[in-house]
């Protein structure tokens, strides 16, 4: 019995359609097959080209042009895929760029070099060499240089930050770098090492090693030595007590006190020196300081919280701890600047330094204070004259 004339077409279609399925798949297999061999292939060259030593990789002789304009090509493209939108606030920080400065001069200088000072010829050898930053900042958003600085580039020698999570650091490098292009050798040396000379040694500080001359000048840089730091975002030493300035460099030094600038500034320090460091700071006079004031509100809150704290929330009364006559390994706060206390108020309350010995104490009290309250307390500080927190050394 045979099939109805559209069954047999039916049937037809069906079996052109199976065999151009099987023909498909066919050339589907080749195509596999075929790339898989090209894979393996390519894989093989590269294997026997690393091998074999065949690429030159003397940084004398430079990439081929080639190599070297897919290597930037790459680089370029790379930073603007991962940088975030964030600018700088309008206007210029004069406190986020001293920061900055001090930092440069210290860690990236050596490599690309200052005004009135070239690239020394060990960089200028590197490839690729480090580029006179005054001539490319411009080239980069600030965004950009924010995710440059703080995540560094491979294979160029450029290092990431030491502690990631401290944007407000790799942010103060972003202003002075825009800062940069503008500056002269002499202005240039005023932000960088603010033209602090420290005394000279008299013949009883040589003979009781308290004042190691190279580490004091590093320090004073940012610190200042007869007076106050330049910026508000760094803290007076000046007076404070030995033990706490000792803890706190070996804190920095060991890591567990995150902070890119920090961790550099103590880098290759001995126990000696950093012993010698705290001695010298701790004897110092308390400079004048003058911190803008803020308003009285503020100040009466602030003031009510340092005496008081906040029973009901776990926080101790600020003065415990923080006052004249407190522990030697904490630190005195009357007089320091309020954007500097609201920084390390803020830095604790991200949770970024709850490792130190002090910081596991600090961090939790002051993520139980609310933004108000912590603005509060460092208008409050700040108002008071650093003699109201003199510690003996």
């Amino acid at each position: 019995m045979s099939l109805p004339r559209t069954g047999r077409m039916a049937m037809s279609l069906l079996a052109r359609a199976r065999s151009a399925s099987l023909s498909a798949l066919a050339s589907w297999r080749r195509v596999a097959l075929a790339a898989s061999a090209l894979v393996v292939a390519v894989l093989v060259g590269a294997t026997l080209f690393a091998w074999l030593g065949v690429y030159n990789v003397a940084a004398s002789t430079g990439h081929f042009r080639f190599v070297d304009a897919i290597l930037r090509f790459g680089m370029e493209n790379s930073v603007r895929a991962r940088a975030p939108d964030t600018t700088l606030p309008a206007g210029e920080d004069a406190d986020m760029i001293r920061l900055g400065a001090g930092h440069f001069h210290a860690g990236c200088a050596y490599c690309h070099g200052t005004p009135g000072t070239p690239i020394t010829p060990v960089s200028a050898a590197m490839l690729p060499p480090p580029p006179d930053l005054a001539d490319k900042v411009g080239l980069w958003t600030d965004g950009e240089l924010f995710w440059i600085i703080r995540h560094g580039l491979k294979y160029a020698g450029m290092p990431g930050w030491p502690a990631l999570d401290r944007e407000d650091e790799v942010w103060a490098l972003v202003a002075f770098l825009r800062k940069l292009p503008s500056l002269d050798a002499q202005s240039y040396r005023a932000l960088a090492l603010g033209e602090v000379e420290p005394k000279p040694q008299d013949g009883r500080s040589i003979a009781t090693g308290a004042t190691p001359p190279d580490a004091v000048g590093a320090c004073a840089r940012c610190h200042g030595a007869e007076a106050a730091p330049l910026s508000r975002l760094v803290p007076i030493l000046h007076g404070q007590p030995r033990d706490m300035l000792a803890s706190a460099l070996r804190a920095y030094a060991a890591g567990t006190r995150p902070s890119g600038v920090m961790q550099m500034a103590v880098s290759g320090l001995s126990d000696r020196a950093i012993e010698q460091l705290a001695t010298y700071y701790a004897g110092l006079p308390s400079p004048i300081s003058s911190d803008p004031s803020a308003d009285a509100g503020a100040l009466e809150r602030g003031a009510v919280l340092a005496r008081e704290g906040v029973p009901s929330r776990g926080v101790p009364a600020c003065l415990s701890c923080h006052g004249p006559e407190a522990r030697p390994d904490y630190p005195r706060l009357a007089g320091q600047s309020a954007r500097y206390l609201s920084g390390q108020l803020g830095v604790w309350r991200a949770g970024l330094n709850d490792r130190s010995e002090t910081g596991m104490i600090m961090a939790p009290i002051a993520r139980r204070l609310s933004p108000e309250q912590a603005a509060d307390l460092a208008a409050y500080f700040a108002s008071l004259s650093p003699s109201a927190g003199k510690a003996t050394p």
